[in-house]
């Protein structure tokens, strides 16, 4: 029995490591494609000059300037979605939580718009976007609490939410002056077009301060797997550790969108899609992370050279592909 058991455990360790390394080698793929191919063709040795600082200047500007800081941006923005729905759908034990649903990227986005459309058009929509983020928790908490946090509650207060934040921002829209709202709306489709390499040490500081965040209650998150019930027979504090993880999973979902804008399907589907690659039990939150990561990076490649010289904002592409997948799941769920 003892040793069916262990080695039952090792061919689910080894699932998990070889599917995780097959989910990078498509990300690695990916960001081949996205530095090597384009309107402006560059070769790998002209890739290799422009690393080594030996480049045209073209050649660095493009790879170095646009396309790298890009490819950066949308593996980081990515990972943070994967994290956040990880943590979300976990929490819920719903495969449909996510900060999609639940209002946190609504929120985030509100935030932003309020920055850039009523106070300070030409900064940064990042402080807005936390700060909105983090008021969405803060709402949805105080509507959902009545003995503590209900998982119920919660993901119905946020969809309530969300639909009302969506109308908010379309007003701030129809309110702003004319250039400020076409730059906006671009930026509420979810772009990575505008990254800079600022934007990807900001990202990198924000999620891997978060993915910390997650580290030090991993246990404790472990533990909420198992159920509520045997959670608190464990010595969690089950309130405190899930509001502290909804704080954490609310500020991935900010930086994310302070970035790129709210990219809807990414929290949604990556820990699932983990899931079911690795086999895990549970949701796996590194190997939602990596998903996140490629699944974005992956649709973002493909919203750039799909419709040559067209680019379409990445946050359109996986809205279609999000909207699908929900039909899915329904349908799934009836049979």
């Amino acid at each position: 029995m003892t040793s069916a058991v262990h080695r039952g455990r090792s061919r689910r360790r080894v699932r998990y490591g070889v599917a995780v390394a097959l989910t990078l080698v498509v990300g690695v793929a990916a960001a081949v494609v996205g530095v090597l191919t384009g309107s402006f063709q560059a070769s790998p040795a002209e890739v290799t000059s422009a690393l080594q600082g030996n480049g045209d200047a073209r050649t660095t500007l493009v790879v170095l300037g646009m396309r790298m800081p890009r490819i950066a941006a949308a593996l980081l923005i990515g990972a943070a979605l994967g994290l956040a729905g990880a943590v979300f759908q976990t929490l819920a034990r719903n495969p449909l939580a996510s900060p999609d649903i639940v209002g946190f990227s609504a929120g985030s986005a509100t935030g932003a718009l309020i920055g850039l459309t009523l106070i300070a058009p030409t900064a940064s929509p990042a402080p807005g976007a936390w700060i909105g983020g983090l008021l969405t928790v803060a709402v949805v908490m105080l509507i959902a609490r009545s003995a503590g946090v209900s998982k119920e509650r919660t993901i119905l207060a946020g969809i309530a939410l969300a639909i009302l934040l969506s109308a908010v921002n379309d007003y701030l829209l129809t309110r702003a002056p004319l250039e400020i709202a076409r730059n906006a709306s671009q930026w509420l489709y979810g772009s990575l077009t505008a990254t800079s390499g600022a934007d990807v040490v900001t990202l990198a500081v924000s999620v891997g301060v978060l993915a910390v965040g997650i580290a030090v209650v991993h246990r404790d998150f472990r533990a909420i797997e198992l159920g509520d019930d045997t959670a608190r027979a464990l010595g969690v504090r089950l309130g405190r550790v899930r509001l502290f993880l909804i704080v954490i999973a609310a500020l991935l979902t900010g930086a994310a969108t302070a970035v790129a804008g709210p990219i809807g399907f990414v929290a949604l589907a990556a820990p699932q899609l983990a899931r079911r690659v690795t086999g895990s039990s549970g949701i796996p939150l590194l190997a939602s992370a990596v998903t996140g990561a490629t699944v974005l990076l992956v649709a973002d490649v493909i919203a750039q050279r799909a419709l040559a010289p067209l680019q379409i904002p990445v946050g359109l592409l996986t809205g279609v592909v999000g909207g699908a997948y929900l039909f899915w799941v329904v349908a799934r769920g009836r049979r």
